[in-house]
C-alpha cells in the first residue's frame, strides 16, 4: 500500500508542480505569469495577474506538499481549489466530457486529492516521518470544503463582469480627463 500511495502522490504532486511552474515561470511550455494573467482575464478572472499568482502558487505549493506527503490535506485543499475554479470557468460551459474541453478531468483530480486526504500519504511520506496523522474522512471532507470555498471564491470574488481591462482603462482615462477639465475651469 505504501508503494502505491507513494507513486500516486509523486505523479499527481509533481504534475501539479509542473502546472504551477508553467503558470508562474513559463517553463515546460507554459505561458508564464503574463500569458496566464491574460488568459485568466479573458476567462473573466479579474484581476488576471492576481488569479495567475494564486492558481500557480496553489498548484506549485499543493503539488509539492502532495509529492512530499507533507500536510497532505492542506496540499489536497490547494489543488482542489484550483481544479474547482478551472472546472467552473473553463470546463462547465463545455459540458462534462474532457474530449469537448469539459470538466471531467478536473473532477478526477479533485477525487484523487480528496482520496489522498482521506487515506493519508502512506508510510513513505514526511507526514509519517514527522508523526503527523491528518488522515480520515473528516480531513478529506475538510480539504474538499476548503477547496470548494477557495475555488468558488476565486471565481465569484473578482472585478465586476463588465469591468474588462480595456473598459477599466477607458474609465480611468475618462475620470482623469474630467478631473483635468475641472482643474482648468
Amino acid at each position: 500500500m505504501d508503494l502505491a500511495l507513494f507513486i500516486l502522490r509523486i505523479v499527481i504532486g509533481l504534475l501539479f508542480v509542473g502546472h504551477g511552474s508553467q503558470k508562474l515561470f513559463g517553463v515546460f511550455g507554459g505561458a508564464g505569469l503574463k500569458g496566464t494573467a491574460d488568459r485568466f482575464e479573458a476567462a473573466g478572472l479579474r484581476p488576471g495577474r492576481l488569479h495567475a499568482w494564486a492558481a500557480g502558487g496553489a498548484e506549485l505549493a499543493g503539488g509539492a506538499l502532495l509529492a512530499l506527503g507533507l500536510l497532505t490535506p492542506v496540499g489536497a485543499a490547494l489543488v482542489i481549489a484550483v481544479m474547482v475554479a478551472a472546472a467552473v470557468t473553463v470546463g462547465r460551459p463545455k459540458g462534462l466530457w474532457n474530449v469537448n474541453g469539459g470538466y471531467e478531468y478536473n473532477l478526477v483530480l479533485i477525487a484523487v486529492a480528496f482520496a489522498l486526504a482521506g487515506v493519508g500519504p502512506g508510510g513513505w511520506s514526511l507526514d509519517d516521518a514527522l508523526g503527523i496523522d491528518w488522515s480520515s474522512s473528516g480531513w478529506a471532507l475538510a480539504a474538499l470544503a476548503a477547496g470548494l470555498v477557495g475555488g468558488l471564491g476565486a471565481v465569484f470574488v473578482r472585478s465586476p463582469a463588465g469591468a474588462s481591462p480595456r473598459r477599466r482603462g477607458r474609465a480611468r482615462t475618462t475620470v482623469r480627463a474630467a478631473a483635468e477639465a475641472r482643474r482648468r475651469t
